[in-house]
């Protein structure tokens, strides 16, 4: 490669088709490729740019208050057929399956695929189901009786979505910071509201030209259209976004989602009142850590060397990195 073209890809990137992007992504040793669609690995220095970012996040003071916990990727299968999650998002799921047959059965399974035929039909369903988004375990541990201020809690952990496609920024796993609230309807809104005003100024401090607006998710089907229209009309979502392909859409980096009383009501979640207590509210946000190094890729550059120094002091990016 010339010097030339290498100059070229180091330089922001919201110019660049999702082929170049992912191309210049893999020059810079910044994704390892794979096989399968929206599957790559991520080099040293993407890993140390999320992770300084993770950091970042974690070092605002409302974020110390929040309770720490940690899940595995995986969730109970009945939570997801509880939440609705098949009704509602059934393009995205993933379903563990295992094997639990005999030694003649097995044998039948290696015999199939070495023949390059289709053998997950002697595959049987498991209890558990991959984990759609990093909020869900949280929501059974809040069950009960809370008092009126309520609980708020981190978690970080690793989603699946099934979504395969070859642009950068839409991956099948990737990893989600999230912050839950629960509490009072009052309190919650004004609790994410407050955590989009605080998410916009933490990415705009970082050179990212952020953007806001109300969202939906993306709700499957013809009762999925009149859902994502009525969670449009009362703003229970809004997103972050910031260019990162020119010929798309700016990409949504972080949201914030308040549930109102949709997981409370499944997992038996109060709080206390004067006159009784009362079914609970919650709101979460989540930033895509993924999503947010590439937004910063194309916003500044491969190298971290051509990065704005604030930048890289604001992160705590490590010098040798540069």
């Amino acid at each position: 490669m010339t010097q030339k073209r290498s100059e070229t890809l180091s330089r922001p990137l919201a110019l660049r088709n999702a082929t170049d992007l992912h191309a210049a992504l893999v020059e810079h040793q910044l994704i390892i490729p794979s096989e399968v669609r929206g599957c790559y690995g991520r080099g040293a220095v993407f890993e140390h740019i999320l992770e300084c970012f993770d950091a970042l996040v974690m070092r605002c003071d409302e974020a110390k208050l929040a309770e720490k916990m940690t899940f595995p990727p995986i969730v109970a299968r009945r939570m997801i057929e509880e939440l609705g999650y098949l009704e509602s998002f059934p393009q995205l799921i993933g379903s563990i399956h295992s094997f639990f047959g005999n030694e003649v059965v097995a044998r039948e399974m290696a015999s199939k695929a070495a023949d390059g035929q289709r053998w997950e039909d002697l595959l049987d369903i498991t209890e558990v189901m991959l984990l759609p988004a990093a909020c869900y375990p949280v929501y059974p541990a809040f069950s009960g009786l809370l008092s009126n201020s309520g609980r708020t809690a981190t978690v970080r952990g690793w989603c699946y979505r099934h979504e395969p496609s070859n642009e950068p920024t839409r991956l099948q796993s990737f990893r989600m910071r999230e912050f839950i609230r629960v509490g009072p309807p009052t309190v919650v809104e004004r609790w994410r509201d407050e955590w989009l005003l605080r998410g916009m100024d933490l990415l705009s401090n970082l050179g990212l030209p952020v953007q806001r607006d109300v969202a939906n998710d993306p709700f499957f089907g013809r009762n999925g259209r009149m859902l994502a229209n009525s969670q449009r009309e009362q703003r229970l979502k809004f997103e972050i976004m910031v260019p990162v392909i020119a010929q798309q859409p700016p990409t949504a980096i972080c949201s914030f989602n308040w549930h109102q009383e949709h997981f409370t009501s499944k997992f038996n979640i109060r709080i206390e009142a004067a006159e009784g207590d009362s079914p609970a509210h919650t709101a979460c946000l989540g930033f895509g850590l993924e999503r947010v190094v590439l937004a910063l890729l194309a916003t500044h550059g491969l190298r971290l060397a051509d990065w704005p120094s604030e930048v890289l002091s604001t992160l705590r990016i490590d010098a040798s990195m540069a």
